[in-house]
C-alpha cells in the first residue's frame, strides 16, 4: 500500500520518509522506536540538584519571554502542581508561548533548584501523568519530521492497513507462545501503556523476525542439497602442484580447509562454504587455491571485494603467485570505459581465467564465458542481493564466502546454517603478535611519547575515534583528535583523516596514500579497511575504547602487525579497563568472540560493520540468541509440515526472499 494513502502524508513528507527507508505502509508500521522514554512523577522533596526530574501540572501564569543576542530566548512561567507551585524556566522555546495558555496541562522535564523553587527545564510536553508511568516511543528522525508526526502516520497506517498487515507466524505458534496478532502487537509497541506488556510484544516481533530468517536459512540449506553442481576431478597431485607454487609453507589449518573446499568441488553438490578465520590467519591464499583448481577444471572464477584498494591488493598478491599460470584481470570502477570494454569482451570470450573486482563484477554489461566459482571477501559487507547477482552470472557455480570476523561456533551453526563452515585458527609461521596495552585517559602523555618513538623510526600510526565530530563532548572525535595530534606533532609529520561521511573515491585516495607511506598518522573512525596490508603501520591508538565491543577492538588491532616489525595496540579508556584487559591477555579472536558473546551486547560480533543478511529491524544479536535458538527449532518444524495453512504461509515467506 502506498504512503500517500495515509492521512497527512503529502509529496514532501513522503520524500522525507523515503530518506528513512520507509517506502510503503508496511515499512511505516514496522518502523520501530529506537528507544522508549519513561516518565514517572518525581517527588520534589526527595530529588537532588543534579537529578533529572519529571513533574506535571497546569500553567498558572502567562509565559514571559526574554530575548538575548544571537537569537537566544528564555521563557518563564509558573506551574501549579497537585501539592504546590513552582517556577519553570526554559531556553529557546518561545515558539510554544501561544499554546501555553493558563490552565494547560503540561509535563516538565529538567532539574530542580530547591533554593529558588525553579525547574530549569530541558523539555516541555503537553498532557499529564497518570498514576502509572507514561511511556513515550522515540524514533530515529530526519530534518523535517518530528517524533509526533511519525507516530501519527504510523497509527493511521495501522488503522488503515489493519488486517492486511503481513503476519509471518502460523496460528499454532501464536497459540504456543500466547502471541497476539500482528496489528494488535504493533499498536502496543507504538502506543505502550504498560512496561511488561510492551516487553512481551517486542519479544513477539523479535521472534517473528528471527523465525522468518531461520525459515530462509533452513530452506536454503535443503535447497542446496538438491541442486547439482559442476563436475570436477581435482587430484592430490593438483593440490601438491599448487603448494609448490607458493614461496611459503601453509599452516595445518589452511591445508585442512583447502581439502574441505576440494571435497566440495569434486562432489555433485554446489559448494556453499564460509571460511572464517582470525585476523591475519591467511584466508586469502585458501581462496587462491580454490581459483587455481577451478581453472584446472576449465572454469572461470570471480572474486568480489568491498573496496577498490582491497580488490587491487588481492589482484597484486595473486599475480605474484599465479601470473605465469593463469590470465588474471582486475575490474574496478576507476578503469576507463575503453579498459572496461576490453575486459568485458575477454570475459565473455573465455580469455580471462580469474577476474578480481568490486561491485563492478555484477554490472549488467559483465557477462562470463563459464563462471564456475564465486568468492566474496568480507562477505558481511555485501547485501544478499549483491551476492546473489554475482552467483547468477554463472550456471550453478560453487560459492565461497570469506570473513575475518570469528564468531562462536554455536552462533555460526545457527546464523550460517545454510552454509558449511570452515575455520582457520592457526597463524602463519613468523607472524609477530601485536602487543596490547590498556591506558587511562590521564596517561595520554605517555601514549604520545610512545607514538613519537614510532614516528622517529619512520613507522606509521592509526588513531581511532568513536565519532567524526564533537557530537558528544565526553567522547573523542576525528576532528578533535586532528587538532590535538597536530598540536602534539606539529608540521613535521603528515596527518590525514578518514571517516564514513567522505565519498568512496576520497576514502580510497586517503587509504592509498597511507598504504604508500605518504601519511604518517591516519585518524579514522572504524571505517579503516579490514584486510588492507600496511606493513609499515606499527601502532594503533584507540580512544574511548570502552565504547567498542571486544570483537571490534580485535578487528581494529589487526590493522597493525601486517609486516615484520613489532607492533602495538593502545586502548585508551576512562573506565571499564578490566573488560579491556582481556585483549592484553589473548590475541585469539575466537576466545575474544566467546567473551563478547557472554557479555551480550557489549560488542558487535560481526566486526566493525554489519549489513546484508545480519540486519534486523528489531532483533539484536547476540542479545536475542535464546529467541534465535527457539525460532531455529520452530522453523525446522514448520518446514516439515504440510497442512494447507502452513504450506500457504511457507510459500509466502519463501517468495519474499526468492524475489
Amino acid at each position: 500500500m502506498e504512503l500517500k494513502m495515509v492521512k497527512g502524508i503529502g509529496p514532501k513528507s513522503e520524500a522525507l520518509l523515503n530518506k528513512l527507508g520507509i517506502n510503503n505502509v508496511d515499512d511505516l508500521v514496522t518502523y520501530y522506536p529506537i528507544r522508549y522514554e519513561i516518565y514517572k512523577r518525581s517527588n520534589l522533596d526527595e530529588v537532588t540538584a543534579e537529578e533529572r526530574i519529571v513533574i506535571d501540572g497546569k500553567v498558572e501564569s502567562t509565559p514571559i519571554v526574554l530575548r538575548f543576542n544571537k537569537g537566544l530566548n528564555k521563557m518563564n512561567f509558573r506551574l501549579k502542581m497537585k501539592d504546590g507551585m513552582v517556577g519553570v524556566s526554559i531556553f529557546n522555546r518561545a515558539f510554544m508561548k501561544s499554546n501555553l495558555t493558563i490552565g494547560t496541562n503540561v509535563i516538565v522535564i529538567g532539574k530542580f533548584d530547591k533554593t529558588k523553587n525553579i525547574i530549569n527545564a530541558s523539555d516541555i510536553k503537553f498532557g499529564y501523568l497518570g498514576l502509572e508511568a507514561k511511556i513515550e516511543p522515540i524514533y530515529h528522525l530526519t530534518t523535517g519530521l518530528t517524533n509526533k508526526s511519525i507516530l501519527s502516520y504510523i497509527n493511521y497506517g495501522i488503522m488503515l492497513y489493519g488486517k492486511d498487515i503481513p503476519d509471518f507466524l502460523p496460528n499454532y505458534l501464536k497459540e504456543r507462545y500466547h502471541f497476539s496478532n500482528k496489528s494488535i502487537t504493533l499498536n502496543v509497541v507504538h502506543n505502550p501503556d504498560d512496561n511488561k506488556k510492551l516487553e512481551f510484544m517486542i519479544k513477539r516481533l523479535k521472534y517473528e523476525e528471527l523465525f522468518k530468517f531461520m525459515v530462509k536459512i533452513n530452506y536454503l540449506k535443503e535447497k542446496n542439497k538438491k541442486e547439482n553442481g559442476l563436475k570436477r576431478n581435482i587430484t592430490e597431485n593438483n593440490i601438491k602442484e599448487f603448494y609448490q607454487l607458493l614461496p611459503f609453507e601453509l599452516t595445518g589449518d589452511q591445508k585442512k580447509v583447502i581439502n574441505e573446499i576440494v571435497d566440495d568441488m569434486n562432489s555433485k553438490k554446489i559448494m556453499n562454504r564460509l571460511v572464517q578465520g582470525d585476523v591475519g590467519s591467511g584466508k586469502t591464499i585458501v581462496s587462491f587455491a580454490a581459483m587455481y583448481f577451478n581453472k584446472l577444471s576449465g572454469y572461470q572464477s570471480a572474486l568480489m571485494a568491498p573496496t577498490e584498494i582491497l580488490a587491487t591488493q588481492h589482484y597484486n598478491n595473486l599475480k605474484k603467485i599465479l601470473d605465469n599460470k593463469l590470465n588474471i584481470r582486475l575490474l574496478i570502477g576507476s578503469l576507463t570505459k575503453k579498459e572496461k570494454k576490453k575486459i568485458y569482451d575477454e570475459l565473455e570470450n573465455g580469455q580471462i581465467d580469474i577476474i578480481i573486482g568490486t561491485h563492478a563484477l555484477i554490472q549488467e554489461d559483465v557477462k562470463y564465458f563459464n563462471l564456475g566459482l564465486v568468492i566474496t571477501d568480507e562477505q558481511h559487507r555485501f547485501g544478499v542481493n549483491q551476492r546473489t547477482n554475482l552467483k547468477n552470472k554463472g550456471i550453478s557455480p560453487d560459492v565461497l564466502y570469506m570473513s575475518a570476523t570469528p564468531i562462536p561456533r554455536t552462533f555460526a551453526l545457527t546464523l550460517y546454517g545454510d552454509m558449511d563452515v570452515s575455520t582457520i585458527k592457526e597463524m602463519p609461521k613468523g607472524r609477530i603478535p601485536v602487543k596490547t596495552i590498556v591506558k587511562k585517559d590521564e596517561e595520554i602523555a605517555s601514549v604520545l611519547e610512545l607514538m613519537y618513538e614510532e614516528l622517529k623510526l619512520k613507522h606509521q600510526i592509526y588513531v581511532i575515534a568513536p565519532l567524526i565530530e564533537g557530537e558528544d563532548e565526553n567522547l573523542a572525535s576525528v576532528n578533535n583528535l586532528l587538532d590535538k595530534m597536530t598540536l602534539a606533532f606539529g608540521s613535521k609529520y603528515c596527518i590525514s583523516i578518514l571517516h564514513g561521511k567522505m565519498n568512496n573515491a576520497l576514502k580510497d585516495d586517503v587509504m592509498l596514500k597511507f598504504k604508500n607511506n605518504e601519511t604518517d598518522i591516519l585518524i579514522s573512525t572504524t571505517v579503516i579497511e579490514v584486510g588492507v596490508d600496511v606493513p609499515n603501520a606499527s601502532m594503533i591508538v584507540i580512544f574511548d575504547a570502552n565504547r567498542f565491543g571486544l570483537s571490534t577492538l580485535h578487528q581494529l588491532r589487526g590493522r597493525v602487525g601486517r609486516g615484520n616489525i613489532v607492533s602495538t595496540c593502545i586502548l585508551i579508556s576512562k573506565n571499564e579497563t578490566e573488560r579491556l584487559r582481556i585483549l592484553e591477555k589473548t590475541s585469539d579472536g575466537f576466545i575474544i568472540a566467546e567473551e563478547d558473546f557472554k557479555l551480550r551486547g557489549s560488542g558487535d560480533l560481526f566486526g566493525t560493520k554489519q549489513s546484508g543478511d545480519m540486519t534486523f529491524k528489531i532483533a539484536k544479536l547476540p542479545d536475542d540468541y535464546k529467541i534465535l535458538t527457539a525460532a531455529n527449532n520452530d522453523a525446522k518444524e514448520f518446514l516439515k509440515m504440510n497442512d494447507i495453512e502452513t504450506m500457504k504461509l511457507k510459500q509466502t515467506i519463501i517468495n519474499e526472499f526468492d524475489n
